[in-house]
């Protein structure tokens, strides 16, 4: 499980550092995908085919199943972390999350995100105030 959040720094061949807490479970490799709100997934490799089987289950005559899915598969990237725990972030993802120098690495249970250290912020500002009222609604009778 991913967790925490981490703040490392894009080199300038659009390398990022893996938290050292993560790296274990991404040495085989990982999957860069778009993820919403602009910022990027890393899927370890086994949950990422355990993502795409359900999203193969899903109709095809469905058009947002077929949009969901070209987005997703049309900028993935395979990569597979250096022995430094380093993977490399393609360019046009670079590009979609709006990441420069500054990154935020966030762990999201099944997957880690990339943010640009500025949209995180911004995420956060926005979602903290509806954090403890959207519970009732994500998890009916948890809380």
């Amino acid at each position: 499980m991913f967790l925490g959040t981490h703040t490392p720094r894009l080199d300038d061949k659009g390398r990022l550092i893996l938290p050292a807490k993560f790296r274990d479970e991404l040495a085989e490799g990982v999957v860069i995908t778009r993820g919403q709100e602009r910022c990027l997934y890393v899927w370890p490799r086994t949950e990422f085919l355990r993502f795409t089987e359900q999203l193969r289950a899903a109709p095809i005559t469905h058009k947002g199943t077929r949009d969901f899915a070209r987005m997703l598969a049309a900028g993935a990237s395979d990569e597979i972390p250096d022995k430094q725990g380093r993977i490399t972030i393609p360019a046009g993802l670079r590009t979609y999350a709006g990441l420069e120098r500054e990154c935020t690495v966030v762990g999201a249970m099944t997957r880690v995100e990339i943010w640009s250290e500025q949209a995180w912020e911004t995420y956060q500002a926005e979602k903290e105030p509806m954090f403890a009222d959207i519970s009732e609604e994500v998890l009916p009778g948890i809380f």
